[in-house]
């Protein structure tokens, strides 16, 4: 089930905020999330829900445990060291275990047979929270949570189990054992899951569409044209920012019509203007997640100039990791890596003179690094690489690459325009500058009700009939 079927909109997202708010108690609010998180996670794999349990039952006794141990002691840090290798060693063979197979029979020359493990939907973020809880359980930061299904429905919670944002226990611990839903949170609430779902539906899946019949696969993609290729990467460049902010944005306005404020995970990655801004940019609590739980323990940039780079190298290895169990993502994650210790080395001192320049070579790297994320083999990548500058013998353009950018172009122009703070700021300084006018206070009250209105009518008639309708990271 994902937030853009016609099923959760309709039925399951109804349904589950009017039991919502029949419910009288704080207890039995969250007895009735938890028992729609459960609901919706099995929904799509009902076996893996038991994965889901177990591992949370085990965070939550080893939680327990280091409580009471003396802070820092062996017997606290050995309940820690278990935690790793409980969640890791799980995370590790169900993402990673073919994938190190396969790897160890092509540098022994053994064939070792494959494994046929389905990847459990949403295992490499409901991970990180249990670790992000436990290890903050083991700094003192939080209390050890007392009660299981507490600690279950903070981790299963339907919002942002399956795809994120990566949500902290001591972000939402409060708000989970006390909270207020005001009319602004939910008018804020719906605004912001009706645009996400807007994002998605409309603008995502139809960069999606124009990505996909661009960037062929096999051996058509050598034949590919100039103009398909580097349109085709535009688009999925597009693509893979507005569907995973989307779904974000949804997973943020839920939480608000609940009472719950989850953190912002995406601020306009597009208009940074160098690689280490990006990152602060893009996938803000996967990127805070490595910072304070792998950087820092690591000793960050307090042990010299070299023992930072090591670790920076770390963190970028494990950041493309993460993403997938193929050599295209430690690549991509590694490419980064580069071009941000050369920025720590020199090249941010010559960026920060020019704001167009920096700006510029932000988006060129980035839009090459997405050409690493997309294919999975060197043999596409360098394809495509070749084919964006005619070293393939292929035509500029042609006929059918001719006919989708004219027919796509205006909605490409949208997608980059929505990509920036542009129509936010344009919104605002209407506003703030003549909100005092009567009239244009009553057109923006309206607005504030008819916009989400629209964009949930226009969403759904998207969706009627549209089999092409994936989220990207839900492999992740």
């Amino acid at each position: 089930m994902v937030f853009s079927s016609l099923f959760f909109l309709y039925l399951f997202l109804p349904l589950n905020l009017v039991v919502y708010y029949f419910a009288k108690t704080i207890k039995a609010k969250n007895i009735v999330m938890l028992t729609f998180s459960m609901v919706f996670y099995a929904w799509g794999e009902p076996i893996y829900v038991l994965l889901l349990l177990f591992m949370a039952l085990c965070d939550w006794l080893l939680s327990l445990y280091i409580e009471k141990q003396a802070p820092h002691t062996i017997k606290a840090k050995l309940g820690l060291a278990l935690m790793v290798l409980v969640n890791l060693g799980l995370l590790g063979f169900f993402k990673y275990g073919a994938f190190l197979l396969d790897n160890i029979g092509i540098v022994t020359g053994r064939d070792l047979g494959t494994l046929n493990i389905i990847l459990p939907i949403g295992i490499s973020f409901y991970t990180f929270q249990l670790m992000s809880y436990v290890i903050d359980v083991y700094r003192g930061d939080v209390p050890a949570q007392k009660k299981f299904w507490m600690l279950l429905l903070y981790v299963s919670l339907f919002h942002q189990c399956i795809a994120g944002p990566i949500v902290r226990y001591k972000d939402v611990c409060v708000e989970l054992a006390e909270r207020r839903v005001t009319a602004q949170d939910i008018a804020d609430g719906i605004w912001r899951f009706c645009f996400g779902l807007a994002k998605k539906a409309i603008l995502a899946n139809a960069c999606g569409n124009i990505a996909d019949k661009l960037l062929v696969s096999g051996d058509a993609l050598s034949e590919s044209a100039v103009l398909a290729l580097w349109i085709g990467v535009l688009a999925y460049s597009l693509q893979i920012y507005l569907d995973f902010s989307a779904y974000s944005d949804m997973a943020i306005g839920m939480g608000r019509m609940i009472g719950i404020h989850y953190l912002e995970n995406f601020d306009y990655p597009y208009i940074s203007r160098s690689v280490t801004e990006f990152w602060r940019r893009w996938h803000i609590s996967l990127g805070s997640f490595f910072r304070d739980y792998v950087y820092i323990p690591l000793g960050g940039n307090r042990k010299g100039k070299l023992r930072t780079y090591f670790n920076l190298f770390v963190v970028w290895f494990l950041t493309g990791l993460w993403h997938g169990a193929s050599w295209n993502f430690v690549l991509w994650g590694l490419y980064f890596f580069v071009f941000i210790l050369l920025e720590k080395l020199f090249l941010q001192r010559i960026l920060s003179k020019d704001r167009i320049v920096s700006h510029i070579y932000l988006v060129i790297i980035v839009y090459f690094g997405w050409i690493l994320f997309k294919f999975d083999n060197m043999k596409d990548i360098f394809t495509v690489l070749g084919g964006m500058f005619g070293l393939n013998g292929n035509a500029f353009t042609n006929f059918e690459t001719t006919t989708i950018l004219s027919s796509n172009i205006f909605i490409l122009i949208f997608c980059i325009v929505v990509s920036t703070p542009a129509i936010r700021k344009i919104g605002g300084l209407i506003r703030y500058t003549y909100m005092d006018k009567k009239a244009v206070s009553w057109i923006y009250n309206i607005g504030r009700i008819a916009i989400p209105l629209i964009l949930l009518l226009l969403s759904t008639a998207a969706l009627v009939g549209d089999s092409y309708n994936p989220f990207l990271y839900f492999q992740f």
